[in-house]
């Protein structure tokens, strides 16, 4: 692959994985409990459905272009992952931890779906429901209270692995990753 497609693939990674994560980190620490300071409960609700509904649309983008990063570095570094030792473990782990936050993100926007539904619900918070909530916007809310947390937790595992693959693509370690595997070199 060529450095050009390389550095494009390695930016879209990493451009994307930013905004997923600092997105719904912000959202989290700050939409969400700044809609309280909304006029009214339905107010609250309306503030938290318009700013996350806004969101979705940047967010799936954010996603998008990580994944076709994603995508492009590991067929750059498809050799190295298979005949460096470790490599193929980081790689195993950012997978899976990057399937658990697209499920966390989708499973969100389901959850979210349901509570937008009802524009102008009352509401404590973007996930606190209030005494008005209706039953089911609530309890999506509750789930969504803790999940607005596990999404930007496993997108920041995501950048920590990230810079662990990264450490892994330094010549002496690719070196000291490709000697390990041969019989008899290492002692």
């Amino acid at each position: 692959m060529s450095q050009n497609t390389n550095t494009l693939s390695r930016s879209l990674h990493d451009i994307g994985l930013a905004a997923w994560f600092g997105g719904t980190l912000a959202n989290a620490t700050a939409l969400n409990a700044a809609a309280a300071q909304a006029d009214s409960p339905s107010g609250t609700g309306a503030v938290a459905n318009v700013g996350w509904d806004r969101w979705t649309p940047v967010n799936a983008a954010a996603i998008a272009a990580h994944l076709l990063g994603s995508i492009g570095m590991l067929g750059s570094d498809a050799g190295r992952v298979t005949a460096q030792k470790g490599a193929l473990r980081t790689t195993m782990v950012k997978t899976g931890l990057t399937a658990a936050a697209l499920g966390v993100t989708a499973y969100s926007r389901v959850l979210g779906k349901r509570v937008s539904a009802q524009t102008a619900v009352p509401a404590e918070s973007g996930t606190e429901p209030s005494t008005g909530t209706p039953s089911d916007v609530a309890a999506a809310q509750r789930q969504l209270r803790m999940l607005q947390w596990a999404v930007p937790a496993l997108t920041g595992a995501l950048v920590v692995i990230s810079a662990r693959a990264g450490e892994e693509q330094r010549p002496t370690t690719v070196l000291e990753g490709i000697t390990a595997r041969i019989p008899g070199l290492h002692g």
